[in-house]
């Protein structure tokens, strides 16, 4: 029995994990590559196993650094199925189309290029039909319910508490009289993150495969968060300019939405026009909006006395694409909702050509921006951003709001960890390396765990 790291290694994305027991393989999750072009070209590299040998996914969550190249894992020979929550098959379906349309058009932009020099074409990592096609490999499950997903391996799926369907995977193996127990972490929730409910605690494990993507701080409580973007759109508002906020199309948005509700008087937003410019943050907040079941306490009695989380009498909702080039036209007075949430493509990177070099605009910066994106450049505070070719000049206000993370800060993993009574040994994952220390040294010095930052290819045996 053994665990093998083939993604998310040292850095936050391409989450990948080779899992074999009792002469069986199963792969927890298969994500994309994200940041600079340099690391994004890796995922067009072939897999470090074969896919064909795999008898079954398990998916933790349908963000892309976990689910992106799926329908590539298939297309290479994968042919088992695919387990996971069943918010999150609705989600990642949305999310993996959407993936395949833009490969389609990156590979289109490049060809076009390559033929001006008289190159060969290159193919889209995969498809729209392809990604749609993979989808049907999904099979969806509840939460605390255990499956067998292959001959002596059972998956128990609890709330990671970091998206809508979020979880953490209990896999316990057998192989003859021997038994073990690996947990993935998967990405955990920021406690007391709206809408959702707080990770739940798991007691016991022979292996904890654990994320680290802020090992190394701690985010400020919420209700300074609130205050903090109160009076961002009050000083937007004296300053009679635009807002715009980069933001992951599945969470972040439906959670600034739900805020935006609970805190519309108290915030002036009725002085503002609202726009969510993000055809599939709109499909992702529909499919939140169909998973009640799963809000919070709070969030529940919300929709019990007010109706929809996301009904904003002032938000506009852009599908079209002249709908978005329209809030361009808009000089001031707009709160601006759009993805991608590291600004590495999508419609924010024509509303920051449009908008960057105003010195009245605010830019909000509502999470994680990977080393080497143009969200990444922004918070740490370059002067220029490049933009089709163009250099254009850093003028606006930038506002990093660290509190919206979704993902649990330093003390929120170790509470995390605490909850494990037999303090099991700890492979930590999905960090940069000074956040992967930073959660180490704690981890021994609160616990004396026997914890490691694992590296690619490496594998741990279980016992």
């Amino acid at each position: 029995m053994q665990v093998t790291f083939f993604g998310a290694t040292r850095e936050v994305t391409g989450s990948c994990f080779l899992v074999e027991a009792g002469g069986r393989r199963i792969l927890v999750d298969c994500g994309l590559i994200q940041g600079s072009p340099r690391h994004e070209r890796h995922n067009r590299d072939r897999f470090p196993f074969d896919p064909g040998a795999v008898d079954a996914v398990v998916l933790t969550h349908a963000h892309l650094d976990h689910s992106g190249r799926l329908p590539l894992l298939i297309k290479r020979g994968f042919s088992g199925r695919v387990f996971t929550h069943r918010a999150s098959v609705d989600l990642a379906r949305i999310m993996l189309e959407d993936a395949g349309y833009l490969q389609e058009k990156d590979a289109e932009w490049e060809n076009r290029k390559r033929a001006r020099k008289g190159l060969r074409p290159v193919e889209p990592l995969y498809s729209r039909w392809e990604a749609q096609v993979s989808a049907r490999r999904f099979h969806g499950l509840d939460y605390g319910d255990p499956v067998e997903i292959a001959p002596g391996i059972t998956l128990t799926l609890a709330d990671a508490g970091h998206i809508l369907g979020s979880a953490i995977a209990l896999l316990d193996l057998a192989d003859g009289s021997r038994r073990r127990r690996v947990v993935f972490s998967g990405d955990l929730g920021h406690r007391g993150t709206p809408i959702l409910r707080d990770p739940e605690r798991v007691a016991e494990a022979d292996l904890v495969v654990m994320e680290s993507t802020y090992g190394d701080r701690q985010h400020r409580p919420w209700p300074q968060t609130w205050a903090e973007m109160g009076s961002i759109v009050a000083e937007a508002r004296e300053a009679g300019g635009n807002v715009l906020i980069p933001t992951f199309a599945v969470d972040r948005t439906q959670m600034l939405l739900y805020m935006f509700n609970r805190y519309f008087d108290e915030w002036g937003l009725g002085h503002w026009r609202l726009f969510l410019d993000s055809p599939m943050a709109i499909k992702a907040t529909r499919v939140y909006a169909r998973y009640s079941q799963l809000y919070d306490d709070e969030a529940a009695a919300f929709e019990r006395a007010h109706g929809d989380l996301f009904d904003l009498p002032n938000l506009q909702l852009c599908e079209h694409t002249e709908e978005s080039m329209a809030i361009n036209r808009v000089r001031a007075g707009a709160v601006v909702i759009a993805g991608s949430g590291m600004c590495t493509g999508g419609r924010i990177k024509h509303h920051l050509k449009h908008n960057l070099w105003r010195r009245e605009t605010r830019i909000i910066v509502p999470g994680f921006q990977a080393a080497g994106t143009p969200g990444r450049a922004l918070v740490d505070g370059a002067r220029y951003l490049r933009l089709w070719g163009e250099a254009v000049r850093v003028q606006a206000s930038v506002h990093t709001v660290g509190g919206l993370s979704a993902h649990a800060d330093q003390q929120g993993l170790l509470d995390w960890y605490a909850g494990f009574g037999n303090r099991p040994p700890v492979a930590v994952v999905h960090g940069e390396p000074v956040a992967q220390q930073a959660l180490l040294q704690q981890l021994h010095e609160a616990f004396d765990a026997r914890a490691e930052a694992v590296d690619f290819g490496q594998s741990l045996a279980l016992g």
